[in-house]
């Protein structure tokens, strides 16, 4: 049996696959302090026997949240002489460039923990000036002095020869052997100063977090009998070792999001949809990613904390490329200093949650304003809804405030969470040149369903998918994935004057590092798999286009086809080429899978019960412009393939709520999928 675990801000959800190819699902809610405590819960509940478990899979959430709240450890930084205020310096672009207020993102090594060494290589790699050993004792005694918890190691050029960073790392092995350590080179062989260095210290900022999570749930898991592969989803889209999400844990920072993503491609391709926009809401955050061709966009450009004022911090690692806006179904509706009605980004969270869940919440989130408007029903929450409580707080927190009735302020709240929720959704295709008239969008989360018809037919989609199990859709991503290594190098060439054989053996040197490495974590030479990709760019520019390239051996012919490709990337990402200028690769990029089985999913039998059998009740549901309709409710659990439904309709399922507008129609396929036509032209 296959199960996958991922820790989301309010739930903990778990899928489950048997040997029969047969889908389970599972939720509890999120423990905050102790994280490792909701995945047995929700292992519980799932009422799985934890022995049959041959593979678990686990997607977290513990290191962005020790990123964002601070809540990491102290981090001592060794770099190379001259350089230590590379993280101060930062970049020039300023976001907010005519705010003469404006600050630079604090750096998360305070200056007098940046220690220099002498040694210096030059851009070829070569030793221009050796490792200066005699000054790394007095650095580790100041560290011990300053009770650092963890070091980073970062010295220019690394990423070309990683020499002195090597013989550093084993001096304060040496010396110092209980320390966590992270060297520069082996979180990314990719170019740029302050992007490589942050990166680093952002690693050994939750290394020994990250390590201490891991260690716990491991014991967990093994003290309640799961005896089978354990594995962690990275921010790339593959899943690695718990041993190596210990060493490299800044890889999980986008850990459960990335699995939705991965898996909307995955049932995309059983559909025959290619073309994706993948759209997930929890209880925290609305995520969404655009998926083209079926290919998964990952980047190295990944930011935290990034917003229109702010630059944020860069993490130089494979991250599948998202959009992520603070709202979602715990989100609070508040009214800022100037009146207007705001919602998210500060969020009810698990503890206490909406006013609905009955825990203390006192603020009205999303949750509570489609509970009131019928499009949720107090029966399928699992506390004891006092509903008068929650409309009163919508009344005195929202409705009051601007002279209307509590349903219209109600409606004003998910009116605002749409409309931000909108413009994540516009910056993912619009604002790239993608017509969403050629997409279909792949809802799931727990309010996924809930908002996905209204966005779509705004947005101009035509076709909604409602998966199965949509409130655990991350987890079921999770069983899809393989396990799965980035390996980027830097390397500046110019093609029209390229050393093949040079180029041809940095591919082979990275080819044997993949191997070795997913050998190490027990695959079999036959289920490792290459996707070969180049980042290039006009002489002269500063930023890259990421071309795919054959997986074969350079020869003459593949550089011609090469630079044809980059060409025909280049004129559609910014609408322009330049065939007779020169161009040249930044990074060689190579993407290694270690193929595992994957789950096959299996047909609903059909019996052609009539749709009304499916019928739980008739309700009243308060729409924008109808007012309170009378809306027809259905069970999904006694919906089978070919069952039509017209809007205004509500589907209901345990832990997700689907809402159809009218003059919108939804059909179950064979799998079990609910399909919305959103009757956009």
């Amino acid at each position: 049996m296959r199960v996958a675990t991922d820790i989301g801000g309010t739930f903990t959800d778990l899928v489950y696959v048997d040997d029969n190819g047969t889908f389970g699902v599972a939720k509890a809610h999120t423990t905050p302090s102790q994280f490792e405590k909701g995945v047995i819960d929700v292992i519980e509940k799932s009422g799985i026997t934890p022995k049959s478990i041959d593979m678990f899979i686990h997607g977290s959430t513990v290191v962005i949240n020790a990123l964002t709240e601070r809540k990491g450890v102290k981090v001592g930084l060794i770099t190379t002489k001259g350089t230590r205020d590379v993280l101060e310096i930062a970049r020039g672009n300023r976001p907010d460039l005519y705010n003469f207020r404006y600050q630079k993102p604090k750096p998360f090594v305070e200056r007098y923990l940046r220690l220099e060494v002498d040694e210096r290589l030059n851009y070829k790699g070569e030793v221009l000036s050796p490792l200066n050993e005699d000054q790394i004792p007095d650095i580790l005694s100041l560290f011990k002095k300053e009770k650092v918890d963890a070091i980073a190691v970062c010295y220019l050029h690394s990423y070309i020869n990683p020499v002195h960073e090597i013989r550093t790392v084993e001096l304060i092995k040496q010396l110092w052997p209980e320390i966590a350590v992270t060297a520069s080179h082996e979180i990314t062989k990719e170019w740029r100063e302050y992007e490589r260095t942050n990166t680093t210290v952002l690693n050994s900022y939750v290394k020994p977090i990250a390590g201490t999570y891991i260690d716990k749930l491991n014991k967990k898991l093994e003290n309640h009998g799961v005896n089978g592969s354990t594995y962690i989803m990275q921010s790339n889209g593959g899943a690695t070792t718990f041993e190596g999400a210990k060493h490299s844990p800044i890889n999980m920072v986008e850990s459960g999001p990335v699995a939705g993503i991965y898996g909307a491609a995955i049932l995309g391709q059983i559909l025959g949809e290619k073309n994706i926009i993948a759209f997930d809401i929890g209880g925290t955050t609305a995520k969404c990613s655009l998926i083209t061709n079926s290919e998964v966009k990952v980047s190295t450009d990944y930011y935290i904390e990034k917003t229109e004022k702010s630059a944020g911090y860069p993490i130089k690692v494979p991250v599948v490329d998202i959009v992520e806006i603070g709202n979602g179904g715990g989100s609070i509706a508040w009214i800022d200093p100037t009146g207007s009605l705001k919602v998210g980004p500060q969020s009810s969270g698990a503890i206490p949650g909406p006013v609905a869940y009955g825990q203390g919440g006192e603020e009205p989130t999303t949750t509570d304003a489609n509970l009131v408007t019928g499009r949720l029903s107090k029966k399928n929450f699992d506390y004891e809804v006092d509903l008068a409580k929650v409309e009163q707080a919508i009344e005195n927190k929202v409705s009051s405030h601007y002279d209307l009735t509590m349903e219209e302020g109600a409606m004003g709240i998910i009116d605002i969470a749409n409309s931000n929720m909108l413009n994540a959704l516009k910056l993912i295709s619009i604002r790239k040149g993608y017509d969403p008239k050629d997409f279909t969008m792949i809802a799931f989360g727990g309010g996924g369903s809930m908002h996905a018809s209204a966005l779509a037919q705004e947005l101009g989609v035509k076709r909604v998918i409602i998966p199965v199990a949509s409130s655990v859709f991350s987890a079921w991503g999770m069983l899809m994935t393989d396990l799965r290594h980035d390996y980027i190098q830097t390397h500046i060439k110019q093609l029209n004057d390229i050393d093949l054989t040079a180029i041809n053996k940095e591919w082979e040197i990275m080819i044997d590092q993949a191997y070795h490495q997913f050998i190490e974590e027990g695959m079999d030479k036959g289920q490792i798999v290459f996707n070969r990709f180049a980042d290039m760019r006009y002489i002269g520019q500063e930023h890259t286009v990421k071309v795919p390239v054959p997986n074969t051996e350079w020869t003459e012919e593949i550089i011609e086809e090469i630079i044809a490709r980059f060409h025909q990337l280049h004129e559609q990402n910014y609408t322009f080429k330049l065939p007779d200028a020169q161009t040249e690769i930044v990074n060689l990029h190579l993407t290694g899978f270690g193929k595992v089985e994957k789950p096959v999913l299996q047909k609903l039998q059909q019996t052609g019960k009539p749709v009304h059998e499916a019928l739980k009740e008739n309700r009243p549901v308060f729409f924008k412009n109808e007012g309170w309709t009378e809306t027809p409710v259905y069970d999904r659990g006694q919906m089978e393939p070919g069952m039509k439904i017209a809007g205004p309709a509500i589907i209901e399922e345990r832990s997700a709520t689907t809402v159809i507008y009218a003059n919108q129609s939804l059909e179950m396929d064979q799998y079990g999928n609910l399909v919305i036509d959103t009757e956009v032209e």
